[in-house]
């Protein structure tokens, strides 16, 4: 069994030079919560399998800030290391890759543009390629599930299980499913979408949105058949220390890396 992975993200505002670490509920309330350079070095020393990153603020102007920052994150951790946001074309996939990061992830471009994935796996390989699915029970799509794009800001029409499916035969080796409905609140994933999608694919899929503590991770894994879990709040504001959800992992079977 491979084991499962526990990776902290980070939502980036880089708006300011540096760059800060926001949280939000259902993609809105939003408060700060750290530096990227800080909490990602704190993180790698903490024992955390894999890093997101996330510019939720992306646009050209501030493309060189990502960059920047994104060098900055890479020199201070040795672990795996994901991009995303604002990335509209394999040119700027491969600026992140050079600035450090390993994995790129793409949503609205990716749904704007579904060659994108197909050609970034090509170019880097499907390992390199992490299509983010922004899902919300709308009940408007054959499985009530449905895409959105923008950060949330705009449902797409599209049905979220037909996507996974079309960007997994595209060339993506990861999906990374955020429940809207659930993110930031607590109240653990969406064990239901979680799980359809994990049955629908064959690439791994990471579960995110609404971790409140370990259990819910312990639920991503074995209801949900995850093969990793993103958390934020838990770990930003320092309710639960990854070597203790792990201890919790390993107690109750899961296959963790200590």
């Amino acid at each position: 069994m491979l084991a499962k992975r526990i990776i902290p993200c980070l939502d980036c505002d880089l708006s300011v030079p540096e760059g800060r670490v926001v949280k939000g509920v259902r993609f809105k309330e939003i408060r700060y919560a750290g530096e990227p350079v800080e909490l990602a070095k704190r993180y790698y020393e903490e024992g955390a399998d894999e890093l997101v990153f996330l510019d939720i603020t992306a646009s050209h102007e501030r493309r060189r800030t990502m960059v920047d920052v994104v060098k900055k994150t890479a020199e201070s951790i040795f672990m795996p290391f994901t991009v995303g946001g604002g990335i509209k074309s394999v040119s700027d996939m491969n600026d992140m890759l050079k600035a450090g990061a390993d994995k790129i992830t793409v949503n609205t471009s990716a749904i704007k543009n579904p060659q994108l994935v197909a050609d970034g796996a090509k170019e880097f390989g499907s390992q390199c390629i992490v299509v983010a699915v922004d899902s919300k029970r709308t009940g408007n799509t054959p499985s009530g599930h449905e895409c959105s794009i923008y950060g949330g800001r705009e449902m797409t029409g599209i049905d979220t299980l037909e996507w996974v499916k079309k960007v997994e035969e595209l060339g993506a080796g990861e999906i990374m499913l955020t429940s809207m409905d659930r993110d930031g609140t607590k109240d653990g994933f969406d064990l239901e979408l979680t799980r359809a999608v994990s049955e629908t694919v064959s690439i791994p899929v990471i579960a995110s949105g609404g971790v409140g503590g370990p259990k819910h991770m312990l639920e991503a894994f074995t209801i949900g058949k995850a093969d990793a879990a993103l958390a934020a709040s838990i770990f930003h504001f320092s309710e639960y220390p990854i070597s203790e959800v792990k201890e919790y992992l390993k107690k109750n079977g899961i296959e963790v890396r200590i």
